[in-house]
């Protein structure tokens, strides 16, 4: 991996922004930087220059068309965050064809919903994920050809497989690819981001060339990312935050992409990466937060540890100034200079943020006190909103300026106003076609004068700035009339305790707050080990005197942020977890409000009742 640092010097205009398709933007990009890192996994044991990229591309290409892809057509992709992503959805995307991800925690039912309202007739997976595909293809006999990346060839992984070493093979005679990709315009379907299916069957959003390339645009304008910059793949490829920061987005400016097969492991990566930009969903900062201060709280020399906690208030007195727009003394600009030197410097080094341009935060609520302790260690951690209909742009907090609590000012090239109700709507070169095979979902969510109805509501603030208030579906209205936000209270929470997983707040129609929650996965046996809990099963930890007395603080602390209507009156503690993609949450960790109310009607109405 290049150990030169990219800089802001360094940087020159893309001229891959210029072209009108992704296609055109990905050649672009390949010719101008042959020779630099495009893909490569940890430790470099695979390492691929935008050369080495584009002749892959080139080859799958050839195959893929000679199995019968056409521009236009669907492809399925169920992959981990691995090179072979890049490569196949890349050579789909130069036939005009419309590839797509499955989210890998999807059930065979799930999966065959998805093949079948795509008509994919080309399938792309690993031997991890094919007993699913096959099960799902002997239901519903969609999908011609299974292509298995780490497969052994020769159709050893059952009939109509094929090895990614032998899909170059499958290439006729004649394949133009040159024609191939400049036939792709820009009002083509890139790619299908279906959404989570809080509230019924996933929609396939309909994703264009021109979409994104508008969107990139306008990424451009906000980040300003430095030349040669590096950044992780680690979320699933299904999400749009992950298709556009470690995929679509190093197409357009030629980033350096170290893929994260795991995103448990992402955090240690971030040392060796050195990333210039990283997004993460508000877990991973929250996580990140905990591990930071349990660090500092268990540190054994009382010199450092105390000079850890002064660095520490004097970043957070800096950053509470700020965002007060109060003008620094030259005191405590001298003061910070020095912990920064001393301490906060080191703090970030460690973390693996130190070359960090831009880190941002989004797909749901993140406590303010997360995004302060980060600006108050020197990482300037911004909060931008996006949906899956606008490419995932949307608002954005510049990294020379952020304010805590909103999710900042429309992006370039977004326009965005709010609805009488105060829902947010959109209209940009950003939003979507429409949702496939739906053209009553797609006119309900876009009007006649090309305005997306977002489905959140929210409000700007005098400097323009804007703070989501929650979904529009979503909003508690208790026994008083008074409405108020579940994403807002479930945040606090979360973010209250380590031990605290995942939290569901009820109260529509009641007479107080109370909340179901389960143990963080992660946090809970090392909590059992600390306290001498033998039996550190979700189950017999969720009886634990010492597991509900440190839930009951974290409650206890988040209830002082919130008002008193708002505030957390009881909860149960669940014997269960609740994982990505299953019962109770969406695979983007979203909450299925619906099915957890009438999962957990029993425990729910307890809460209520003893």
């Amino acid at each position: 991996m290049e150990s030169s640092t990219a800089t802001q010097d360094e940087r020159r205009e893309e001229r891959a922004l210029g072209q009108d398709t992704v296609c055109g933007a990905f050649q672009a990009t390949a010719e101008d930087h042959a020779d630099r890192v495009a893909i490569r996994t940890k430790g470099d044991e695979v390492s691929i220059t935008w050369g080495e990229y584009a002749q892959r591309v080139r080859a799958a290409a050839g195959g893929l068309a000679g199995l019968g892809l056409a521009r236009g057509e669907a492809m399925a992709i169920m992959l981990t965050n691995r090179p072979e992503f890049h490569v196949v959805d890349a050579a789909a995307m130069h036939l005009g064809a419309t590839p797509f991800s499955v989210y890998n925690t999807y059930s065979s039912e799930q999966i065959e919903y998805l093949v079948e309202d795509s008509k994919s007739r080309v399938l792309v997976t690993e031997k991890a994920f094919l007993d699913r595909i096959q099960a799902v293809n002997e239901r519903c006999g969609v999908v011609d050809h299974i292509v298995v990346v780490d497969g052994d060839g020769g159709g050893a992984e059952g009939k109509g497989t094929l090895s990614l070493a032998e899909l170059p093979e499958q290439a006729e005679s004649g394949f133009d690819f040159d024609a191939a990709w400049r036939a792709v315009e820009p009002d083509d379907v890139l790619t299908l981001i279906y959404t989570s299916g809080t509230t019924g069957p996933p929609k396939g959003v309909e994703v264009m060339h021109r979409n994104f390339m508008t969107a990139a645009r306008s990424f451009d304008q906000i980040i300003k990312f430095p030349a040669g910059s590096r950044v992780v793949s680690y979320l699933p490829m299904a999400h749009i935050a992950e298709r556009a920061c470690s995929h679509y987005l190093p197409e357009a400016f030629g980033f350096t992409v170290t893929c994260c097969p795991d995103p448990r492991q992402v955090v240690a990566y971030l040392p060796e990466v050195r990333p210039n930009w990283f997004f993460a969903v508000p877990r991973i900062w929250e996580k990140a937060k905990a591990a930071l201060e349990a660090g500092m709280a268990a540190e054994e020399d009382e010199q450092r540890k105390q000079a850890t906690s002064w660095a520490l208030d004097v970043g957070m007195r800096r950053v509470r100034a700020e965002q007060a727009g109060e003008e620094l003394s030259d005191d405590l600009r001298a003061e910070h200079e020095k912990a920064d030197s001393l301490v906060l410097s080191k703090i970030r080094e460690r973390l693996g943020l130190h070359e960090a341009q831009s880190v941002n935060v989004g797909a749901a609520p993140t406590p303010p006190e997360v995004i302060e302790f980060f600006h108050a260690i020197g990482i300037p951690l911004g909060e931008l909103w996006g949906m899956s209909e606008t490419c995932g742009a949307g608002t954005c907090n510049r990294p020379d300026h952020v304010k805590i609590g909103t999710v900042g000012p429309p992006a370039p090239e977004v326009e965005i106003k709010l609805a009488e109700d105060g829902e947010v709507l959109v209209k940009s070169g950003v939003v979507m076609r429409g949702y496939r095979n739906q053209p009553d979902k797609t006119a309900e969510a876009i009007d006649s004068d090309g305005w997306l109805h977002t489905g959140d509501i929210g409000e700007f603030d005098d400097d323009g700035f804007l703070r989501i208030v929650d979904r529009k579906k979503e909003l508690i209205i208790n026994a008083a009339g008074k409405n108020m936000s579940p994403a807002n209270i479930e945040a606090k929470a979360k973010a209250s305790s380590p031990l605290i997983g995942q939290v569901a707040a009820i109260g529509d129609r009641r007479s107080y707050i109370a909340a179901l929650i389960t143990l963080d996965p992660d946090a809970a046996p090392g909590f059992a080990k600390q306290h001498g809990i033998e039996d550190d099963s979700f189950a017999a930890l969720a009886e634990e005197d010492a597991v509900l007395a440190e839930v009951q603080r974290g409650i206890d602390a988040a209830n002082e942020d919130l008002a008193r209507v708002e505030q957390i009156k009881r909860f149960r503690v669940l014997p269960t977890d609740w994982e990505p993609g299953g019962e109770e949450l969406t695979p983007t960790m979203k909450l299925k409000r619906k099915p957890v109310a009438e999962k957990y009607a029993e425990e729910i109405e307890a809460l209520y009742t003893e």
